[in-house]
């Protein structure tokens, strides 16, 4: 695998992240008082990064994180939060208007290569580095995982004998819940007929991408299965069931940065640190302060820093 950035230890990377800091801090007030004129979208001559991220409450606090870890390393930072999914931002990215956004590698594969047969972590992760548009790259991805998965709740699975996702195909008028973009992915009502044989009634469309209307909807009855995440905190309540994928209908999903030309190898490091440090209980676990406690996304990301010592 290549990476942008490559240490001996996470120590080492942090310890080196912010002593690199405070030299580019020093250099960068030097060449301000020497030019008293210098482009106010510049910071010691790396332009102005934009932090974007998805209308999903994960995806928030994860871009929360880089942009607060890049602040505090002396980087000039402008938030673009909370803005669609892919079909919306991507172009915005590919446009060169966001630099730093929090992505995951299968679905974003998918979005590049739809016929894709690659399914496993480095597999994913390797083809991905290969499908990106000129400009744009993918830094080092973090060990959490977020990926689609197909979930009913238990009373549902119990009466149509439900363990896998192949089950569905012997239930009628099946109604799926999820997002919009999810009706014409390759994983959605097509996907599951043709890999499954699972046949799709209604499509529901719920417009906050596996949150609490989603699972909502599946509790009360009014969809069958959903579309959920498998970093949502309600998948631990026990009352929900996510169906087993063998076929591989879903691929691998780990958070990984897109970012642009204008990251450069100090900002590449930074954000490195993070997808470090980011595990799937790290991941759960501030999933879980948004939804249950509804602490804001800044707050929660300024904790995750300090509990890893990426900020001091």
């Amino acid at each position: 695998m290549k990476h942008a950035w490559n240490m001996d230890s996470a120590v080492t990377r942090r310890a080196f992240i912010r002593s690199g800091a405070a030299v580019f801090s020093l250099v960068a007030s030097a060449t301000l008082a020497g030019c008293g004129g210098a482009d106010a979208d510049n910071v010691g001559g790396a332009a102005r990064l934009v932090v974007g991220s998805q209308d999903f409450y994960e995806n928030e606090i994860v871009a929360e994180v880089f942009a607060q870890a890049l602040e505090a390393n002396g980087f000039e930072v402008e938030r673009s939060l909370r803005i669609g999914q892919r079909e919306v931002y991507m172009p915005e990215i590919e446009a060169g208007k966001i630099d730093v956004f929090p992505e995951y590698t299968g679905n974003l594969l998918q979005y590049y290569k739809p016929e894709t047969k690659a399914t496993e972590s480095q597999d994913v992760y390797d083809e991905l580095v290969g499908s990106l548009p000129e400009g744009l790259r993918v830094l080092e991805q973090a060990d959490a995982t977020d990926a689609d998965s197909y979930v009913v709740t238990g009373e549902f699975a119990m009466k149509h004998s439900l363990k896998s996702i192949g089950d569905l195909a012997g239930v009628n008028d099946l109604v799926l819940a999820g997002n919009s973009e999810l009706e014409t992915r390759p994983y959605g009502p097509e996907g599951l007929k043709s890999v499954y044989g699972v046949t799709v009634a209604q499509f529901k469309p719920v417009e906050d991408s596996g949150g609490p209307l989603t699972i909502k909807a599946l509790r009360d009855g009014d969809a069958d299965v959903a579309d959920l995440y498998s970093s949502t905190p309600d998948l631990a309540s026990g009352d929900l069931v996510v169906l087993d994928d063998p076929k591989g209908l879903f691929l691998a999903s780990h958070l990984v940065p897109v970012v642009s030309a204008n990251v450069n190898d100090d900002a590449a490091a930074v954000i490195n640190s993070v997808s470090e440090a980011l595990s799937a209980e790290e991941l759960i676990a501030m999933n879980a302060e948004s939804v249950n406690d509804q602490r804001a996304a800044a707050n929660i990301a300024a904790d995750f820093l300090k509990r890893n010592g990426i900020v001091s």
